[in-house]
């Protein structure tokens, strides 16, 4: 047997070629323009722009690391997905990312929003949400969290197991209120994406199975219980989901569960959430469908299906969080260090250090996802390099881009931009190393905007009551 590191799979690829996917460029310094936010370009001078505010002049007011969010772009997005699905509800699917601002904008373009945890809640109704606008979602909701939502009125509780019927008719009963719920199922299909981050095959710890039949007792008990009114059923494949082959087969099977239920108790269900889990480019090679794409397919699927169960249309809702989101974010660091490493066969690989790291950016490292980087400061002058920009944390796995071509005489003060860093990364941010979190800013119009300020030492101490 060998013994190997706990992150072997990193260490052992550490010295592989660059993928297939990723071409030397003609030209380093253009920008791949699917991966940034609309407003994002090269101005005269080759820096990077972003809504009218250079990367430098944004370092220089809000500090290095910060995410940048384009708000005009994240508004627009907001709309695409609301209008390309006029007639069904869209929630945004908060835990992409949440601040009370960012939840005002959510409730502005006509979006309801969609949390996890009690914290989430906070910052919703903080945020102006309609409570009718809000879906609580989580696998082991506490009493607290949701004694909170009862008190708040969320519009729907997205029940997962068989204790949280017990613990949510207690609550119920004791505050004299009735929830309104769905069912959370598990359809067996098997998302194209990374296990932990597919959610809808058996093995998991999210809902109750269709195949096993727990699901159909679930909805029977909700649907008898005086403390509880059910709405519907609730399904989620995975993420970073391209197409719609795999909401297919879900829509299917849930709705094949709607009529189960209708011949079990003679009523129709009103409600069926097919969830979210729709992609973004992070790297070039990626091609998801646009929200008008995704509507047309979902809604035939949709009707086609009902047409075969005997079933009216229910009223169907949706949850893009990373696709409003990601591509509005980038994230912008500072080079620290340079170094270049020989690979062996006469390949090499430049390695580029920033000031940040897995703290502000866990998911290259927890499932190996893949983002893209550009120099943000100015335009280089020298060649393509392969380079692998990584962070300033004791972790041989602390890697930001894996593999990116970036110019050749790229060095210490130089800025680098992430692209689609808007999802995931702030709201998955950690202090590991005790490194205080980034800020997030908005730019819109050449003005920027304190979403979520910077994180200090003082911050990290006062949260350490000492010997």
């Amino acid at each position: 047997m060998t013994h190997m590191h706990v992150a072997g799979s990193i260490h052992a690829d550490a010295t592989s070629p660059a993928p297939l996917w990723l071409t030397r460029p003609d030209d380093v310094n253009a920008l791949t323009e699917q991966l940034w936010s609309k407003n994002a370009s090269r101005n005269a001078e080759g820096e990077l722009e972003i809504a009218g505010r250079t990367a430098a002049s944004i370092v220089a007011e809000a500090g290095s690391p910060v995410y940048v969010i384009d708000e005009d772009d994240f508004r627009t997005r907001a709309r695409q997905w609301r209008d390309a699905f006029e007639g069904w509800d869209v929630y945004y699917a908060g835990k992409s990312f949440l601040c009370t601002t960012v939840a005002r904008w959510i409730a502005e373009e006509g979006l309801g929003l969609d949390v996890c945890t009690g914290g989430e809640l906070a910052v919703a109704l903080r945020g102006g949400v309609n409570p009718a606008r809000i879906g609580l979602h989580g696998n082991n909701k506490s009493a607290d969290e949701l004694r909170a939502a009862l008190h708040a009125g969320v519009g729907r509780i997205i029940v997962d197991s068989s204790n949280e019927i017990t613990r949510l008719e207690q609550l119920c009963a004791e505050s004299g209120t009735v929830a309104e719920v769905m069912i959370r199922v598990t359809t067996g299909v098997e998302a194209h994406t990374h296990e932990y981050i597919a959610t809808a095959h058996e093995d998991q710890k999210f809902g109750f199975s269709i195949n096993g039949g727990a699901a159909l007792v679930a909805m029977v008990r909700s649907h008898h219980s005086p403390h509880l009114v059910l709405k519907g059923i609730h399904s989620h494949i995975g993420s970073q989901i391209f197409d719609t082959n795999g909401f297919e087969v879900a829509a299917r099977r849930t709705l094949k569960l709607l009529a189960q239920f209708r011949e079990a108790t003679g009523v129709t269900l009103p409600e069926l959430d097919l969830g979210g889990g729709f992609g973004i480019s992070y790297i070039k090679e990626d091609t998801p469908a646009t929200p008008a794409e995704l509507a047309d397919g979902l809604r035939s699927i949709v009707e086609h299906e009902c047409r075969g169960f005997g079933l009216a249309v229910p009223r169907i809702s949706i949850e893009p969080g990373r696709a409003i989101c990601g591509p509005s974010g980038t994230a912008i660091y500072t080079v620290g260090t340079v170094k270049t490493v020989e690979l062996g066969g006469g390949q090499s690989r430049r390695y580029v250090a920033v000031d940040g790291g897995m703290s502000d950016n866990i998911r290259p490292a927890l499932y190996a996802a893949e983002y893209s980087a550009a120099l943000a400061n100015r335009a280089g002058d020298g060649g393509p390099v392969l380079s692998r920009v990584v962070g300033k944390h004791c972790e041989g796995g602390d890697i930001l881009v894996r593999d990116e071509f970036l110019p050749d005489d790229i060095g210490p003060g130089d800025l680098i931009a992430v692209p689609a860093a808007g999802a995931y990364s702030r709201s998955m941010a950690s202090n590991y190393n005790h490194v205080p979190r980034p800020p997030v800013v908005a730019v819109s119009n050449g003005r920027l905007s304190t979403l979520l300020r910077r994180e200090t030492l003082d911050d990290l101490l006062a949260l350490d009551p000492g010997a």
